[in-house]
């Protein structure tokens, strides 16, 4: 035990340099170009590693052998970034523009790598094959299934499957590891509203478009409110809203965006109709049209009871029991749900909150690079105590 975090702690210099590298390249969903092109090339140098790159676009696949036979164990990391102008004055701040690690991938892809490259120093400790998931897009429209469809879970299928997020509701260097459902169903929906714009001194003439949809949006809320069980957690938000141009002209077209959150996978799956009726019921009683697309998106992320008590226990060989907590369960929502959907497996938080810290999706979001060995130390140890 002393040895192997020894062995994360000399690497420590270089855990940073990857994190910080990575840091300044951020890259949007499906644009990962350079971000993969710097994952691909580390992981080549790996001594052992099989690499495979353009999966679902700019996905890569990792693959060490140890040339035992023995079970196959999944370990994965996002790569994207968000479009959000950073605002933290680090030195290593981002160097495109309106993208920013704000979600701490830069720091999953970190820990992977270092996951990487310490296992294959000491492959003659475990079986089997350990296969490294680097998928674009999480944030959204999702890289995971496209990445299975591709093959990612075939030759060799993976057993086991594992996956980490750093997590600033969480105090520093502790882990959230919790059985069952941890996050939410995650939809998208659009909404075009038409109607028949005009003179804004005339609207017994028009058909507000701008009126009408904002009616839709405060129906939408009775949804949750009137049509779902309320032992049932849901949530319904429109987060975009665009009509007019003109303080005096009546719009005649208004576009709507929103998310639905459900832990319910029957909720998840009935959300369209119980949306329709209700922008149907407004926009006919205004007099306008309506176009509705919805995309399902990502179902919840459930873990495997036995993987959490594995991985509980290999925690605690990390860190104090007393710093393993059973988090909450989030409307945040994740596509490695598809992963855990086909294989058993177990997806944490890694606590990296401190005081006054920014939360995820903030400009001024960051974690203190230190948290990073205790993911390191977690992924190896929890490789080691499933195919040692």
């Amino acid at each position: 035990m002393t040895e192997l975090r020894k062995m994360i702690q000399d690497l420590e210099k270089e855990i940073i340099e990857i994190r910080r590298a990575l840091h300044q390249i951020p890259e949007i969903g499906l644009k990962e170009e350079k971000t993969s092109q710097w994952v691909a090339q580390y992981l080549e140098k790996i001594p052992g590693m099989e690499v495979t790159t353009g999966v679902a676009g700019t996905g890569v696949i990792g693959l060490l052998k140890t040339g035992t036979p023995g079970k196959t164990l999944l370990i994965r990391a996002d790569m994207d970034a968000l479009p959000v102008r950073e605002d933290t004055g680090l030195s290593f701040a981002s160097e495109h523009g309106d993208m920013m690690h704000a979600c701490g991938h830069d720091g999953h892809m970190t820990m992977v790598l270092a996951t990487a490259r310490i296992l294959s120093r000491i492959k003659e400790r475990f079986t089997g094959a350990v296969k490294f998931m680097f998928q674009p897009a999480e944030e959204w429209p999702g890289g995971a299934k496209p990445m299975i469809d591709q093959g990612l879970l075939e030759n060799p299928k993976p057993d086991y499957a594992v996956a980490g997020h750093l997590w600033p509701s969480l105090p520093q260097g502790t882990l959230g590891i919790k059985p069952g459902i941890l996050m939410s169903a995650a939809s998208m929906f659009t909404i075009k509203i038409t109607g028949q714009g005009g003179h804004g001194a005339m609207p017994h003439l028009c058909v507000d478009a701008l009126d009408t949809a904002g009616q839709v949006v405060n129906a939408l809320q009775r949804v949750v409110s009137r049509k779902l069980n309320p032992l049932t957690p849901s949530v319904v938000t429109v987060g975009s809203f665009h009509a007019g141009s003109a303080p005096n002209t009546i719009p005649q077209e208004a576009v709507l965006k929103g998310t639905t959150r459900t832990f319910d996978r029957q909720v998840w799956q009935n959300y369209p109709e119980l949306l329709e009726p209700v922008i149907k019921g407004v926009c006919d009683s205004m007099g306008a049209s309506y176009e509705f697309s919805f995309d399902p998106g990502y179902p919840p992320l459930e873990n495997d009871p036995e993987m959490v008590n594995l991985l509980k226990k290999t925690a605690a060989k990390v860190v104090p029991r007393d710093r393993i907590h059973e988090p909450e369960p989030t409307m945040g929502a994740e596509d490695m749900a598809f992963v855990l959907e086909r294989i058993k497996g177990c997806y944490f938080f890694l606590g990296s909150g401190f005081e006054g810290c920014a939360p995820l999706h903030s400009p001024k979001f960051d974690f203190r690079e230190s948290v990073l060995l205790t993911g390191v130390e977690t992924f190896v140890r929890f490789t080691l105590d499933m195919l040692g």
